[in-house]
């Protein structure tokens, strides 16, 4: 794992390894593009057997999972070592059944991720919402996801764990 996360790591590689990490590919979905700064990132999910679920539609866990990690990898790819990031909660709103192929284009500008580390750095954590939108080819809406990130500073974020945990020992 230490490789995948070093800035180093071939990016072509990197971003096409997801087209085939079983937990990303079990959901059908298929990595079309990734900017090589990280900034923007395209995906696909087509209805065929593996997505369809018992009414002929794409499956919900499908839906998700196809978002799934996304805002999280980019904003790790881009802040730095000296920070946490996690995905912390997700919704998805379904706004009309998946019967068709599905896309999905998700953007973190630069300039987002230098406002996320100037808040960490001043407050220590902050979460931050992301919608993200599945669409047909028509721009039609077929599902938002939007996900709470939670990014911190690694030195914040180890302190506080190691409260936790000698909280727990008592």
């Amino acid at each position: 794992m230490r490789l995948l996360n070093s800035p180093r790591f071939p990016h072509a590689i990197y971003w096409r390894l997801f087209n085939v990490w079983p937990a990303l590919r079990g959901t059908g979905l298929r990595v079309t593009y990734a900017a090589r700064d990280w900034t923007e990132l395209h995906v696909r999910l087509k209805l065929n057997w593996r997505t369809r679920n018992y009414v002929g539609t794409i499956f919900g866990g499908s839906l998700y999972g196809s978002v799934d990690a996304f805002y999280m990898v980019m904003i790790i790819r881009q802040i730095g070592d000296g920070y946490v990031v996690w995905d912390k909660s997700a919704r998805i709103d379904f706004k009309r059944p998946g019967d068709r192929t599905l896309y999905a284009e998700f953007h973190v500008p630069r300039e987002e991720v230098e406002s996320l580390k100037a808040m960490a750095d001043a407050e220590g954590e902050l979460e931050r919402d992301y919608a993200i939108e599945l669409k047909d080819a028509e721009g039609r809406v077929y599902a938002v996801v939007t996900k709470r990130i939670y990014v911190a500073r690694k030195d914040l974020y180890k302190q506080r764990r190691a409260e936790r945990a000698a909280a727990r020992r008592d």
